[in-house]
């Protein structure tokens, strides 16, 4: 990636995140990178290409934290939980302001529109991804365990930037707890 384009992704990161991705327009990541017009334009034909870029870069900071989780001599159900404290985490980091994906998401509701199908990509590759941790564990219920974690961490994501986010990770994680106990009694009982 060259300099130039590593800086316009790293400034209409912080200001898409920040702001919202209708709010910034094109001259305002132009003026904060110090680039000119012609340089956004040769590394994004459009405003949609560089929002994509922005999700594209969310999405591969999800994957590396799932990719993270995944230690030497880990059980899915920990890898399950180290995803869970991943997503805690960045909820209580300084400056979140909610699911990226949710965000955009919202400002885009096309479901066609490059942006929405970039959130909509993101979002099934996360679902599958944690269908295939819980089908791991070996315990029933995989599809719809990891479709209640999704939505665990949705409403989290999402209270999180409302209120003081510490009572909604523990809830998140208890909640993820509270999932992988209720799935082990079902396989013992049945």
């Amino acid at each position: 990636m060259s300099e130039a384009r590593s800086r316009l992704l790293d400034t209409a990161t912080g200001l898409f995140y920040a702001e919202g991705l209708h709010a910034v327009g094109v001259e305002r990541v132009i003026s904060e990178a110090k680039v000119t017009r012609a340089t956004l334009y040769r590394h994004f034909p459009g405003k949609n290409d560089l929002l994509v870029a922005y999700l594209k870069r969310a999405d591969e900071a999800v994957r590396g934290q799932v990719d993270a989780a995944r230690t030497p001599n880990s059980t899915p159900d920990d890898i399950i939980r180290a995803v869970a404290r991943s997503i805690a985490d960045d909820i209580q980091r300084e400056g979140f302001r909610g699911c990226a994906f949710l965000n955009a998401a919202a400002e885009f509701p096309d479901p066609a529109h490059p942006v929405h199908q970039a959130v909509l990509d993101h979002r099934q590759w996360f679902l599958t991804t944690m269908t295939e941790l819980f089908t791991a564990t070996g315990k029933p219920d995989a599809g719809p365990a990891a479709q209640h974690f999704v939505m665990l961490r949705d409403g989290a994501m999402a209270a999180g930037c409302l209120t003081d986010p510490k009572p909604i990770c523990e809830t998140f994680v208890r909640g993820v707890e509270g999932l992988l106990g209720y799935r082990s009694r079902q396989g013992a009982d049945g």
